[in-house]
């Protein structure tokens, strides 16, 4: 019987001591990319080519729109023949639109390669920074705060996102 609560309690005591043995740290990477200027520049790129595309987009709706209320106000003097071509030009014409909508805001559009481009260059040096922080100072995790929504509370000594940033020299 002793042996066993020994050995119980030893159990315990290794399990509690390596879960304390653990390091662990949280970052903060909306801070860090909102103190980032290259990040500032590159957001503000993309939001300019975003308007562009969608001023591009927005004119195309208003000659579809032109088109519809062209083809209502001509639909009684329509004819079978007439009437299903002009149909088919503003579905042709709708098509278009959301051709252009998903090659400029698409999955895999221009939106998304010029955030590949421009911002994921920043995330890996960010990424590349808490790995040699948490290389150098033994941590075993890293949380971001700013994405991990069921956080509630986390204390300030073991947020190292300034370290971070003066890894990265800002």
């Amino acid at each position: 019987m002793k042996k066993i609560v020994l050995l119980i309690s030893l159990f315990i005591s290794l399990s509690i001591g390596s879960a304390w043995a653990q390091q662990y740290a949280f970052i903060d990477m909306e801070y860090i990319l909102n103190r980032i200027p290259a990040f500032e520049n590159a957001n503000e790129q993309i939001e300019d080519l975003s308007k562009q595309w969608q001023v591009t987009i927005d004119k195309e709706v208003e000659v579809v729109n032109a088109m519809y209320k062209k083809y209502q106000s001509d639909l009684p003097l329509l004819r079978g023949e007439e009437k299903t071509k002009r149909e088919n030009e503003i579905v042709a014409k709708e098509n278009e639109i959301q051709e252009i909508r998903n090659r400029y805001f698409g999955s895999q559009g221009e939106l998304f390669l010029q955030q590949e481009k421009l911002i994921k260059p920043i995330q890996d040096n960010i990424y590349e920074a808490v790995k040699e922080l948490s290389v150098d100072k033994g941590y075993t995790m890293v949380i971001d705060r700013a994405s991990a929504t069921s956080i509630i509370f986390a204390s300030p000594s073991v947020d190292i996102s300034d370290e971070i940033l003066s890894i990265l020299g800002y």
